[in-house]
């Protein structure tokens, strides 16, 4: 473990801290869908209330299908807290898991199927590596009253580390609540770890034109005090799947289908969300495809998954992909294997844990503190 700088908790690189985790043994790896679906089931009938599955909305069909909850991370962990089952089965990445960690009991083991489950985003904000850059920054405006904001899409010991320079977590959709929190608390906002989300957010707030970005992968552009100068900072880290779309992706669908509509998530590009009809979080995606009319065209600019999902539980309505076959599913969900699913659950059939998350406490305690001035907001 290592210390923190600017912060009174020690933590580690993510890479480090899970090194309990475990592989898939080789007799599960290469089971056929049906053999594994009634073992599957066989596992859960014996197990019963002591456990519940939460499928995260990108996860392919073989996990959602023995889903007890579908849903994006935080409405999965709330839903785990309530279920009061004895073991928790995350089909998510790390950080949601840690997220469940932290909101359920303590007598509640939250298990990550697959050790490789692990968010490229979260891993470009690493806590040790924002609190060097939080030394420079604040260093840089002594003056002036920093708040920093992370994303749900963080690890826990970065949610503790704003919560203990005073900051908060935010969501897709509270995202621009959060900011107007941080800025009647202080004077600046520090947001990570996704620039997009940042820079759609000020957007809506109309600042625009008060924004910077700090590059922790490039020291020689880095100018702590240059970047002080603005009121929004944003950390260069983005979501490598909602990256991936592009302008001319809509100018397709439409020259394809002129009377589709076009909804992207706010992890897009600001010319994207500019592009389309439509931008909001994964629920409000959910929501529109819900609402939609019979016989209308939606194409939508997030995980390819969610749009397999909702095309499927709404066939009247048309849902597309947004770039077609060049969208690509999430590199880290698909670690979530069924075979995973399988082993998991037949271990703890047998009274054997496996690959459980657990936040240190101190991290547990103050990453608590920056949900609840969330759900302050």
């Amino acid at each position: 473990m290592a210390n923190m700088e600017t912060a009174e908790f020690e933590t580690d690189l993510s890479l480090f801290k899970y090194d309990n985790l475990e592989q898939l043994p080789p007799r599960y790896r290469d089971l056929e869908e049906n053999e594994r679906t009634e073992r599957i089931e066989a596992a859960l009938a014996d197990l019963g209330d002591d456990v519940v599955i939460l499928g995260h909305n990108y996860q392919r069909r073989e996990i959602v299908e023995h889903a007890d909850f579908i849903g994006d991370s935080y409405q999965l962990s709330k839903q785990a807290a309530e279920a009061d089952a004895e073991y928790v089965i995350f089909g998510g990445v790390t950080f949601m898991a840690e997220s469940a960690d932290i909101i359920t009991d303590d007598d509640q083991s939250v298990i990550l199927p697959s050790m490789e489950a692990s968010c490229p985003m979260a891993g470009m904000a690493e806590a040790l590596q924002v609190d060097s850059a939080w030394a420079e920054i604040t260093a840089a405006a002594p003056d002036a009253d920093i708040i920093p904001i992370t994303y749900m899409n963080s690890y826990a010991d970065l949610k503790a580390f704003c919560a203990s320079q005073g900051g908060l977590v935010c969501t897709s959709s509270n995202a621009h609540k959060a900011f107007e929190y941080a800025f009647d608390k202080g004077d600046k906002v520090l947001f990570l770890p996704d620039k997009h989300l940042g820079e759609n957010t000020a957007h809506q707030l109309g600042m625009e034109d008060e924004i910077a970005q700090w590059d922790p992968w490039d020291p020689e552009s880095k100018d702590a005090g240059e970047v002080a100068e603005s009121d929004i900072i944003l950390w260069d880290g983005y979501c490598q799947v909602h990256e991936r779309f592009r302008v001319e992706h809509i100018e397709q669908v439409r020259e394809d289908n002129p009377d589709a509509k076009v909804i992207v998530h706010p992890e897009c590009r600001r010319e994207v969300v500019e592009a389309a009809d439509k931008a909001g979080s994964t629920a409000t995606i959910c929501e529109t495809i819900a609402e939609a009319d019979p016989g209308d065209t939606w194409a939508i600019g997030t995980e390819v998954h969610l749009t397999n999902h909702l095309q499927r539980w709404h066939p009247e309505v048309s849902v597309v992909p947004l770039c077609g076959d060049a969208c690509m599913d999430c590199n880290a969900m698909r670690q979530i294997d069924p075979n995973y699913l399988t082993w998991v659950l037949e271990e703890l059939a047998c009274g054997r844990e496996h690959n459980v998350i657990e936040v240190a406490p101190e991290e547990k305690e103050l990453a608590g503190v920056a949900l609840d001035r969330m759900l302050e907001i």
